[in-house]
């Protein structure tokens, strides 16, 4: 029986044996994270075919003893991790969750909740407890002071404690949510961030025009809004097929920020500027007019953040930095459109389970909308500037693909 106390400091014999399945970017930085702490008796393996390599890899890092396949590690565990894709996480709970250990805590580390359920339901026997988690970051985060959801499924607070107890070590915020809680607030504060630069991105392809190569957005929220883009599409298919495709609450928001990206689209076509002014204003309001006046800004103050730029030529501003060009921002009206229409506020989120990416998104939302002079700005440009115009047709067609 493992204590609900028990510390890497304690003696190695009173450690519990932690077992991860899956060793991709996220259970490779839960390895090195718990033996960095100083765990002792951490069981590790991944497809049979990458034993080999795995053991090579891991053989001088303390603590670590890499396993052949799953069952070896689910026999032998106290606590088991199954860090694999969503996609598969079927699969692999029904090969190797009829040899957990009795009396085992068993968790999941998938980005979305629903597919694990149903596999821990349908395999794991009943005399094992579930305690499912989610690091909120990616493997290049450090986990400290990240959100760390923990779900209490199928297990006493005592079971609740021991899991606490190994990831402690971590320095991350704990937040308790059940299974539908997760995939609700993951799907607002990663599925549709990710999904509108993943529309970016895109959209940038259809039209074979970038940013940094042709210097035509310059300014802070370009330069967030291009980085940020970047980042997310450096990372694995599969974590968006997670946050997305695998998660119901997901697709409501998504086909929502189509939906939004589409009609407002419209409204500049028609060059309707009083119908979309009216729009945007009545979305900033539902969003950002319930925000405390005295909460501090995300962000920097404007003359800091646009001295930040990708590259090109902008207009000098009276500070002496540089200016943006005039942008619509359909991405960020967009989005916040979608908020107000499904009544997300994501200051909520934001302090609940925010991703260091949410954050910042919210931050160049934030940034935009509560300036009157930029969001006016904004549709100045969306309604009479149609250099742009081909840029945001190829942004509305990339959402509905996406979509």
């Amino acid at each position: 029986m493992v204590r609900t106390n028990v510390s890497p400091n304690d003696p190695p014999e009173e450690h519990p044996t932690i077992g991860l399945i899956g060793m991709g970017a996220m259970g490779a930085m839960y390895a090195r994270q718990l033996s960095k702490a100083g765990w002792k008796r951490i069981s590790v393996c991944d497809l049979p075919e990458k034993y080999d390599s795995l053991k090579l890899e891991y053989k001088d890092v303390p603590g670590i003893t890499v396993h052949r396949d799953g069952h070896a590690v689910s026999r032998i565990s106290d606590f088991i991790m199954y860090s694999v894709e969503a996609e598969y996480i079927d699969r692999v709970v029904s090969q190797y969750g009829p040899s957990t250990k009795v009396g085992a805590i068993v968790s999941g580390q998938t980005s979305v909740k629903a597919p694990e359920k149903d596999a821990f339901e349908k395999y794991l026997p009943q005399d094992v407890d579930i305690v499912s988690i989610h690091s909120l970051h990616g493997p290049t985060v450090s986990p400290e002071g990240q959100p760390l959801v923990l779900i209490q499924v199928r297990a006493p607070d005592s079971s609740l404690h021991v899991v606490e107890s190994i990831f402690r070590c971590f320095g991350s915020r704990f937040v308790y949510l059940t299974y539908e809680e997760h995939d609700l607030v993951t799907a607002n504060v990663q599925a549709v961030t990710h999904a509108a630069f993943l529309t970016m991105g895109t959209a940038w392809a259809g039209q074979r025009s970038y940013p940094w190569e042709q210097g035509q957005y310059v300014g802070g929220i370009e330069t967030v809004k291009v980085n940020i883009m970047l980042r997310i599409y450096s990372n694995k298919w599969h974590v968006y097929a997670g946050l997305a495709i695998l998660n119901p609450s997901a697709r409501i928001q998504i086909d929502q920020y189509s939906s939004s990206a589409a009609e407002l689209f419209k409204l500049m076509l028609a060059g309707d500027e009083d119908g979309l002014r009216a729009r945007v204003y009545k979305a900033r309001e539902q969003v950002f007019g319930s925000v405390k006046a005295e909460r501090a800004p995300i962000f920097l103050t404007e003359d800091v953040l646009d001295q930040f730029t990708i590259g090109g030529s902008g207009r000098s501003s009276p500070t002496g930095t540089t200016a943006p060009m005039a942008n619509s921002h359909l991405a960020l009206l967009a989005m916040v459109d979608c908020w107000a229409h499904l009544n997300i506020q994501p200051f909520d989120h934001l302090d609940l389970a925010a991703t260091p990416i949410f954050r910042m998104w919210i931050g160049v939302a934030e940034y935009l909308f509560r300036s009157t002079e930029r969001l006016d700005a904004a549709i100045h440009s969306a309604v009479y500037d149609v250099m742009l115009r081909s840029d945001d047709l190829e942004f509305v067609v990339a959402a509905r693909g996406w979509s």
